[in-house]
């Protein structure tokens, strides 16, 4: 590990122009009014087949968290905005095949400090929504400076429909397009055109960043408009959605066969896993495989060396806990024994109250309330099967027979293509990174794409990087060093070619120690102890 004191300093900057470091304050007022005015002319543009609903120049400070921060993974705080300008527009307005109104609703917020860059701000779940186009790095633990205020233009959108837990949308073909990527490159071209109009030139560099669908929106931005994008920032990237529903389905068939009953005879899916279940599981992975970098410390960096079996607390947990383990860690198979979605790695995180979120909630009644129970159902017979199957029954999914039915919508909507030849030869680069405990999208499917990518692409590493966060779940949470900053690390990439060898990492809200700091190496790369003071990442070095 190279320079680490130097090239991985936890930036937390605001950029500013000329204007906002030297003018007189006279010159000062002087250019805001203007670019107030250049904001508001902006009402009058005319972009075809685009309506701008809305423009207001916000005068700088307070702006409220982001109300969708659980679906984005942004950190759900107040930020301080310096002037800018606010744009709010629609897209391709339209009444669908279902006889529904439909358009690509969009938020552009342009800088009075603007340092010649846009991003694109993706949304999470089922989109549906327009987060505020802040730009917050896109975990829940990071305290890194948004894009905005950076400078950034940026941009975000609703991907085409209304409602974030709704797939109704599906029931039209334009609408799946767009959600799937369309209404990506239609929003690029139309935030671009209003970025010029207000600044009098394009931006010199074009940036992707997203969590969770937000994450694949942003694999998706490499893969199908390599000539818009200069990099991007893709988090925990649900980049093959479709079968992760497949494996939701499986997931969710396990816990329901294992669940207790209550009293009434009905099941209880949230103590299929007890909380003292998981954490005697939690405690002996840790047990099992933390010191294997080197350092017990509660970071489990070499997890893919971690030989934990569920039956190692077969005594603890019973035979039954240890079955349902064994069968959700193992991923959704066929009759064959073919994973048709991938394995899960043992982790610290299987304990935290974001892993039990997603996979079985805490419900005491007989309905679940687990992430997997209350989107995945849901999404998996209206959205992701063809035909579109309302009234299918998920707890009676075939894995022989139904998982074809996944096929044609994962054409268009997964990121999984492993040929970017032209994003490459512009110079274009890809930062990923995934909680090794998200419990929605498995690290060893995200692991197996990029080997996949690094045996179709000659030097793949050399424009994409994968980042492992140990202990993490979805878009942050978790007993892990989640307070990290890839953008920073992608604007280094791009503007000065310092590929990075690492990315720091300080302890987030659930781990214990709050001092501690850690590098998080580009896979295969593990951070190892290599002596020295256990909190500091200069402790450590990627093997």
């Amino acid at each position: 590990m190279k320079n680490l004191t130097k090239s991985a300093l936890f930036i937390s900057f605001v950029c500013t122009s000329p204007l906002a470091l030297s003018a007189p304050d006279d010159s000062k007022t002087e250019a805001l009014q203007k670019l107030e005015q250049q904001c508001n002319a902006l009402k009058d543009s005319n972009i075809m087949n685009t309506s701008i609903k809305s423009v207001k120049w916000f005068a700088g400070g307070n702006l409220p968290p982001d109300e969708q921060a659980s679906f984005t993974g942004a950190s759900n705080s107040n930020i301080e905005a310096a002037p800018h300008c606010v744009v709010n527009g629609e897209i391709e307005k339209r009444i669908g095949a279902d006889g529904k109104e439909y358009a690509i609703g969009f938020q552009l917020r342009l800088p009075s400090n603007w340092n010649n860059k846009f991003l694109f701000q993706g949304g999470g779940g089922l989109d549906g929504f327009i987060a505020p186009a802040i730009g917050s790095i896109p975990t829940h633990g990071s305290t890194a400076t948004p894009a905005l205020m950076r400078g950034y233009a940026v941009v975000s959108m609703d991907s085409g429909h209304t409602g974030a837990r709704d797939p109704s949308f599906a029931k039209d073909q334009q609408a799946r397009l767009n959600f799937a990527y369309a209404s990506t490159g239609k929003v690029t071209t139309v935030a671009k055109q209003l970025i010029e109009q207000m600044y009098k030139e394009q931006p010199k560099h074009s940036y992707f960043m997203g969590c969770s669908n937000g994450g694949r929106e942003a694999m998706h931005a490499a893969m199908r408009y390599p000539l818009e994008f200069d990099g991007v920032v893709a988090g925990n990237p649900g980049f093959r959605l479709s079968y992760a529903a497949v494996g939701e389905a499986w997931d969710n068939q396990q816990f329901m066969k294992y669940a207790p009953t209550n009293e009434q005879g009905e099941k209880i899916v949230a103590n299929s896993l007890t909380q003292e279940d998981l954490d005697i599981v939690s405690k002996a992975v840790l047990k099992r495989c933390d010191a294997k970098d080197g350092l017990a410390d509660g970071v489990i960096n070499a997890w893919e060396a971690c030989d934990f079996k569920p039956e190692m607390v077969e005594k603890e947990i019973g035979k039954d806990k240890v079955a349902l383990l064994n069968a959700v860690f193992g991923g959704a198979k066929n009759s064959r024994g073919e994973n048709v979605y991938a394995s899960w790695p043992y982790d610290a995180g299987i304990n935290s109250k974001g892993w039990r979120a997603w996979k079985i909630g805490d419900s005491q009644t007989a309905v679940p309330n687990g992430r997997n129970f209350t989107m995945g159902v849901e999404s998996l017979t209206n959205y992701f099967m063809m035909p579109i199957s309302p009234d299918f029954d998920p707890m009676q999914f075939d894995f022989d027979k139904d998982t074809q039915k996944v096929a044609q919508i994962a054409g268009m909507n997964d990121a999984d293509e492993t040929e970017l030849t032209t994003f490459q030869a512009r110079g274009g680069k890809m930062i990923i990174f995934e909680g090794v405990s998200d419990p929605v999208f498995s690290a060893h499917d995200l692991r197996d794409w990029y080997n996949k990518l690094n045996q179709d692409m000659k030097d793949a590493n050399q424009f994409a990087r994968v980042f492992m966060v140990p202990g993490m779940t979805h878009c942050g949470g978790g007993p892990a060093l989640e307070n990290f900053d890839p953008l920073t690390a992608l604007e280094q990439w791009t503007d000065e070619n310092k590929a990075p060898d690492f990315i720091l990492a300080k302890a987030g809200e659930e781990f214990p120690n709050k001092e501690k700091e850690m590098p998080l190496c580009p896979y295969p790369q593990v951070a190892t102890y290599k002596g020295g003071d256990k909190n500091k990442a200069s402790s450590f070095e990627c093997r």
